[in-house]
């Protein structure tokens, strides 16, 4: 196998775990990062499902004290707490997992190009603008205090995310600041919806493709998973402490103005961007 598959893995596990929970969009990250690099076929779309696992990885040993809490008292039936956060989670996921499956394959087939993940990355920054400076109001401090209801719209609010370039993170983080969560209620709620997102969403691809599955490519999948685990890890912990004292205002810009450069890459033919 050639020696710049193995660094392009790399790069695109990095990419993966510094995108996958800022409100920047993974998915566009990959599609762009994978067109440049010639990448992006079947078999570089499921590499790009597989190395998501690694990203959330990183959450889970995060929180790893959090889930064994929360993991005890559903098993022992001790913690209605505990069960509660798992049905809202459970809640929460079905709006994309049910959408996914019955458009997924349309929105791959049409959406997953450079200008319409350069619109869409543009048109959130604007989104997270007005949100930002808007009246926020909190009425849900933690997590652990959202209703079965609430946690409905948050996952209708993770569904947007199917769209490529729109961000899952920054969907349901954006979304439940406008809904009245906390900042860091907001956060954390999707670090924990990401966790059965990601994990069924890699089994569901690795079960549908199970075809263009090789032992060759064994390599390429560790060096993504682990580089994709490494940098989600320390893009988490940054994260938190970035939200105790700042808005979500610089990551707008950032979408504004990487779109508006792989718009103009695009219109003037600077790059040729593949499907």
């Amino acid at each position: 196998m050639e020696a710049s598959l193995y660094l392009h893995a790399l790069i695109l596990g990095i990419i993966e775990g510094l995108t996958e929970f800022l409100p920047i969009s993974s998915t566009g990250h990959l599609i762009l990062a994978g067109s440049l690099l010639d990448f992006n076929d079947d078999r570089g779309k499921l590499f790009e499902i597989v190395i998501q696992s690694g990203a959330i990885l990183a959450v889970c040993w995060e929180y790893r004290h959090r889930l064994a809490h929360i993991t005890r008292g559903v098993i022992n039936r001790n913690d209605p707490a505990a069960l509660r956060f798992v049905v809202n989670i459970a809640i929460a996921f079905l709006p994309l997992a049910l959408l996914g499956l019955a458009f997924g394959k349309m929105i791959k087939a049409y959406l997953f190009n450079a200008p319409v993940v350069a619109t869409l990355l543009i048109a959130g920054g604007l989104v997270i603008l007005w949100a930002e400076r808007r009246d926020h109001t909190v009425r849900i401090d933690a997590m652990e205090e959202l209703t079965p209801r609430d946690a409905m719209v948050m996952g209708l609010f993770q569904a947007l995310a199917l769209l490529p370039g729109t961000s899952r993170s920054g969907a349901t983080i954006i979304g439940g600041l406008v809904y009245g969560l906390s900042r860091r209620a907001a956060t954390e709620f999707s670090f924990f919806l990401a966790m059965p997102t990601l994990i069924l969403a890699t089994l569901y691809e690795l079960y549908r493709d199970r075809a263009l599955l090789n032992m060759d490519d064994l390599g390429l999948w560790v060096i993504g998973f682990c580089s994709a685990g490494v940098s989600a890890f320390i893009c988490v912990r940054w994260l938190l402490r970035f939200i105790a004292h700042h808005d979500f205002t610089p990551f707008a810009w950032y979408r504004i103005g990487f779109g508006l450069l792989v718009l103009a890459s695009w219109h003037w033919g600077w790059i040729s961007w593949s499907a």
